[in-house]
């Protein structure tokens, strides 16, 4: 059964072993989304008995926080729905689920206007609808509780959706029309959201240059002839400490890569690694310097 989804801002589900009352509860196993949440709601309601259709309508909304933002969106999602009721040939109770949803919104709309009035000022509603009010201030704050970035867009985007359906009895023109402003905030999230992607590639391209291009390495000049250099280099590879062993025991190529990697002629010019290996080759003794000139260790 393919259910279409539409935003809760608030739900309450729980897993089977902490559920207290099966009957009523909606038990989600799996991951808590807003989409599991609308399988499992419509899969309820396609279950339970139609007697206990206003208990579990009553039970569900003293859960949330706004009840009657609840009960619009569960009206929302059984309207969307409403193909899978007639191919289940369940539409009564398609019906009468509708009939407690208008049962449960004219009281929660009769006993809760003060309290209504209490929670948004006057001054923050800008538009009041038959069944609703359209306030922008609350929309910002339903947001702030929402993670996910897409279900952010989704729920302002069915607000106005809602507002451009509805009834509108009165605007406060003293604020910008509703739909205008949630759509304004759509663009803020839209353009932030792109502004970090891209604040974020760049930081990530300066770390990845920054590892490809590794600062100059200092090569050492040397102000004299390149056989000293060598020659040092080779007293130790050929000179023996007392326990046998060179004082560097590497391999003449070794050496010279090492060298010409390292060290530059008096005149700032690289060193041919070929002709150090040639001074560093114990039968080229004519590459030596003069023994006045030698390093001594």
């Amino acid at each position: 059964m393919k259910v279409k989804t539409t935003l809760f801002p608030e739900f309450i589900s729980v897993p089977t072993p902490k559920s207290e009352n099966p009957l009523y509860d909606i038990v989600i196993n799996e991951n808590a989304t807003n989409e599991n949440y609308c399988i499992a709601l419509v899969h309820k309601i396609f279950e339970l008995p139609h007697s206990k259709f206003a208990a579990f309508i009553d039970f569900q909304a003293e859960l949330m926080k706004d009840e009657l933002k609840w009960i619009n969106k569960l009206e929302k999602l059984i309207t969307i729905n409403e193909d899978l009721f007639l191919e289940n040939k369940i539409i009564g109770r398609y019906n009468k689920m509708f009939l407690y949803i208008d049962k449960k919104r004219d009281e929660l709309q009769s006993s809760r206007v003060k309290e209504s009035a209490i929670k948004t000022p006057k001054r923050f509603i800008n538009a009041d609808a038959e069944d609703r009010h359209f306030s922008f201030t609350e929309v910002k704050n339903s947001i702030e509780n929402i993670q996910n970035f897409n279900e952010k867009i989704i729920f302002i985007t069915e607000e106005i959706f809602e507002y451009k359906q509805a009834d509108i009895i009165s605007v406060n023109n003293k604020l910008q029309h509703f739909d205008e402003q949630c759509t304004q905030l759509i663009e803020k999230l839209q353009t932030i959201r792109k502004m970090k992607s891209e604040f974020d590639k760049e930081k990530e391209l300066e770390n990845n240059t920054s590892e490809s291009n590794p600062l100059p390495k200092i090569k050492i000049q040397i102000n004299g002839p390149i056989n000293i250099l060598t020659n040092a280099f080779k007293q130790m590879m050929v000179n023996v400490k007392p326990n046998g062993t060179a004082y560097i025991s590497y391999k003449i190529k070794d050496i010279a890569i090492f060298i010409s990697d390292n060290f530059i002629d008096d005149k700032g010019q690289p060193i041919s690694q070929a002709t150090i290996q040639t001074y560093l080759s114990p039968n080229r003794t004519d590459k030596d310097p003069n023994n006045d000139m030698k390093v001594r260790f």
